[in-house]
């Protein structure tokens, strides 16, 4: 450890030196992984055992992270749960974890692997990164013990948690993220006591971290990006979709593009799960995406991104999210409402019955305004505007606020809201606002084929999300997802285990 005088002249020669080196751009990589699982069982297997599998898992990532580097990537993103995948209990899970330290020790495993005891799945990352020169971004877990001196220490006298780390091209330990946000599935881990806002500094860029149900949340997601004002987000996720609105790349594109900020999302591939949909995401939009339910296989995607987003010239400016809506009476026409069912969201819809017009739908505070035109309106195809105020979740309750242009999956008006990946239908054009409460608004528009429409919309300054040139393809979706995260009611589960 430097002595405290040193402190200050070292830091000021690192910040100088990553200013020397700073870039514009950077290429960034993510690799969607079909993780090797292990046998489901609630036995504990051998440390040797469990490090077989992780090795297996690693090699994989391995060869993805050689041909990232070879291809120029300075930095690649591998998926949530990638190096041993999730059938565990807190006990089963225990072989799996080591002991990760705090970066301030300024350690790299790959050329000393013993300072902190056994640790060799970090030895190897540290080498993958030293090796291939390359920033390596992995999520794996983090045993700490604990005794009764600390009153929320769990009963078996230790804290597991979800975590993320980041080696540097030299190998060097530079981020560890314990996740805030554990999904209801993941009581292997412990909640930590604080959330923690995690940066580092690169030659290209001021990047930040955190994992898969952490971006629903305040805390660390909007802190990240509102207050520490990162230009990058590196996002391990295992993110299992659920169509209408929550597909991994229709969310996570809308976040980045709400956010204004990079977002680097590799999630994990399993389609029995649902699990797939990975993508590198930008303020305007994303640059590439991957999404694929009928193979087994991995994808490594890799792409040139802006380092500072919000220093480029076609930086999207700030938007006023209700200007518009709120500026209006509401539209003329038939408005009869119905109501329908998203998974457990009970949601206010209006039937576009024609081939064009202005429809209003509202629920609680929310109001919802559709200007429309379909390029044909077929008879075996039902759209609906739909909108949404109120709490989302049934264990962990957040609250939404939801503007959307639907498709339903039959003419049966009850079947609206229901998932549907397939639609037939064009627009000339669409143009969808909202009443909403909140300045954390994410646009986004999903084709048929859960396709995004990259380049085919834009937002305006007061809020209105349009159609640019009509739609390319047949729409399935176009919404306005909305977080009111001071109406989110008090977390029930986060104590210690």
């Amino acid at each position: 450890m430097l002595p405290s005088q040193a402190l200050l002249p070292a830091a000021v020669f690192a910040l100088t030196a990553l200013q020397a080196l700073a870039s514009d751009t950077l290429i960034a990589a993510v690799y969607e992984h079909a993780v090797i699982l292990p046998d489901a069982s609630e036995e504990p297997v051998s440390p040797s055992q469990a490090l077989a599998l992780m090795n297996k898992n690693m090699d994989v990532l391995e060869g993805a992270i050689r041909e990232a580097a070879q291809q120029g990537a300075h930095i690649i993103v591998t998926p949530e749960d990638g190096i041993y995948g999730w059938r565990f209990t807190r006990e089963s899970i225990y072989p799996y974890l080591e002991d990760i330290p705090d970066p301030v020790v300024n350690w790299i495993p790959c050329t000393d692997p013993s300072r902190f005891g056994p640790t060799p799945v970090q030895e190897r990352l540290s080498c993958m990164a030293r090796n291939n020169s390359i920033y390596v971004v992995a999520n794996i877990g983090d045993k700490k013990p604990c005794d009764s001196s600390d009153p929320d220490c769990p009963s078996d006298g230790r804290y597991q948690y979800n975590t993320d780390v980041v080696f540097d091209p030299q190998g060097k330990l530079v981020a560890r993220y314990h996740k805030y946000n554990l999904f209801r599935g993941e009581t292997q881990f412990n909640y930590p006591k604080e959330p923690e806002a995690i940066t580092f500094e690169t030659p290209f860029g001021k990047f930040g971290i955190f994992t898969c149900f952490d971006i629903l949340f305040y805390e660390p997601a909007v802190v990240l990006v509102s207050k520490m004002q990162v230009d990058t987000v590196l996002f391990p996720t295992a993110w299992m979709n659920v169509l209408p609105f929550l597909t991994a790349v229709e969310f996570h594109s809308a976040w980045a593009m709400g956010m204004r900020v990079n977002l680097l999302s590799a999630n994990t591939h399993n389609t029995a799960m649902a699990m797939t949909g990975s993508g590198l995401f930008t303020p305007e939009g994303p640059v590439a995406y991957h999404y694929d339910s009928a193979t087994e296989e991995g994808r490594l995607l890799l792409a040139e991104l802006s380092a500072h987003p919000s220093l480029s010239p076609t930086y999207p400016p700030a938007i006023n999210w209700s200007l518009y809506a709120t500026s209006i009476k509401k539209f003329p026409g038939e408005n009869d409402t119905f109501s329908g069912a998203v998974r457990k969201d009970i949601f206010t819809f209006s039937e576009l019955r024609h081939k064009a017009g202005n429809n209003t739908v509202c629920q609680g505070d929310l109001c919802c305004h559709l200007i429309y035109e379909m390029s044909n309106k077929r008879k075996d195809e039902v759209y609906v505007l739909g909108a949404f105020d109120g709490l989302h979740g049934s264990l962990i309750k957040y609250h939404w606020q939801i503007c959307t242009l639907l498709k339903c999956p039959s003419t049966n008006l009850s079947t609206c809201g229901q998932p549907v990946e397939t639609a037939q239908t064009k627009f000339e054009m669409f143009s969808l606002s909202g009443t909403f409460g909140t300045s954390y608004v994410f646009p986004e528009v999903l084709y048929s084929g859960v396709q995004l429409a990259p380049g085919e919309f834009k937002v305006l300054r007061d809020g209105r999300l349009k159609s640019k040139h009509g739609t390319s393809k047949p729409l399935i979706t176009a919404t306005l997802f909305g977080r009111l995260y001071e109406k989110d009611l008090p977390h029930p589960l986060r104590t210690s285990l």
